[in-house]
């Protein structure tokens, strides 16, 4: 339901963002999102647990971004998709690593944006409150990006973060199939039997990419060509 301030909670974001998560569990879209990520009270809640599993998260090796950019990045993935009382968050499913990752590939037309939006994030902190955007409170990071809500590069990165947090892992977010889990997405299946598809039956989550089945061909999504919106790792010699 919609916040009282007109701003979507997180349950309405997540049964929105979900369906376009799930959707995109092959590749990731590119389309912008029409929600504000940003939850409505949830700044109290999220510190506490943000703080506990913070900790528990390594930083994989950045292949775009700065490190100071990461740091960003990460604190501004966290507010928008919250770890909170209903579970995990943005943070926990390495939604910056899937940015970074594709802004290294098929994102590498937005690296500037980012260059830029990032470092005004960080201006606007250090303005509005003496601080690196980082090392702020979980509500001074929330009204920071409330002043910033009606720019492009949030709209960018808002988009990027709900990709990142719903999207297949092949693709370097949804770490340990957290996203998914979070909205009862129960992953790709090739067969479903008779009683799967009956109404209310809850299916059991099998935790597979869509690239552990053998007709999608992982060589196709790591291909030269710069319009395939799938090519996040040119390069890499990754194959099937």
């Amino acid at each position: 339901m919609p916040a009282s301030d007109g701003r979507l909670s997180r349950r309405e974001l997540l049964k929105r963002a979900g369906l376009a998560g799930a959707a995109a569990a092959i590749a990731p879209a590119v389309a912008s999102a029409p929600v504000s990520a940003i939850s409505a009270g949830a700044a109290q809640s999220a510190t506490t647990t943000t703080a506990t599993t913070a900790a528990a998260i390594t930083r994989e090796p950045l292949e775009a971004l700065t490190a100071l950019e990461a740091d960003v990045l990460e604190a501004v993935c966290a507010r928008l998709i919250p770890t909170d009382d209903n579970g995990p968050g943005a943070r926990e499913a390495r939604a910056a690593h899937y940015i970074d990752r594709a802004l290294a590939g098929f994102l590498a037309p937005s690296r500037q944006a980012y260059t830029a939006g990032l470092a005004a994030i960080d201006r606007a902190a250090m303005d509005a409150h003496g601080a690196p955007f980082a090392t702020l409170t979980a509500a001074h990071q929330d009204a920071v990006l409330h002043s910033v809500e009606a720019t492009p590069f949030f709209a960018l990165v808002r988009t990027h973060t709900i990709q990142g947090t719903f999207c297949d892992p092949f693709y370097g977010g949804n770490a340990n199939f957290v996203g998914w889990d979070l909205i009862g997405y129960p992953g790709v299946r090739t067969i479903v039997t008779p009683d799967e598809q009956r109404i209310g039956v809850a299916i059991a989550p099998n935790h597979k990419s869509a690239y552990d089945y053998a007709m999608f061909n992982k060589a196709s999504a790591r291909t030269d060509d710069p319009d395939n919106p799938d090519n996040l790792h040119r390069g890499s010699g990754h194959s099937a």
